[in-house]
């Protein structure tokens, strides 16, 4: 994606760039499961259950050794925002999903879309 199209050139800040990545996460799993089949109720119980802060938490650990410094810069800005869970996550949880809808938010309009796929491969764990 271009810069020129953001203000002085420089894209969101994290927060942003968690709001856009929550979208293209959620799509990403619904997409995961359509492929696979099933009947409607279970496939929204399966979503459900992976785009929880807990879930979204659990799958930045298992990407995190894999990420390169500008990702990790990514992650670490956007898990240290300033932001006020819900009262119904762990804190830690919400932080750590924050970081990984921001890194993927950040992947998508830096135009790595094969990089995003990638790790969200890696990230999210096998359905049965």
């Amino acid at each position: 994606m271009n810069r020129d199209a953001f203000p002085n050139g420089q894209l969101p800040g994290s927060l942003e760039l968690a709001y856009l990545g929550d979208t293209l996460w959620d799509l990403m799993v619904r997409t995961r499961l359509v492929r696979k089949g099933g009947r409607m109720r279970d496939l929204h119980r399966a979503a459900v259950k992976q785009v929880c802060a807990k879930a979204q938490s659990d799958a930045l650990a298992r990407i995190e050794a894999a990420l390169t410094e500008e990702e990790s810069a990514v992650v670490r800005r956007a898990r240290n925002a300033k932001q006020t869970p819900p009262r119904n996550a762990d804190p830690g949880d919400y932080h750590r999903a924050t970081a990984l809808e921001a890194l993927v938010g950040w992947l998508y309009l830096n135009g790595q879309t094969a990089r995003m796929d990638e790790l969200m491969n890696a990230a999210l764990p096998e359905e049965k």
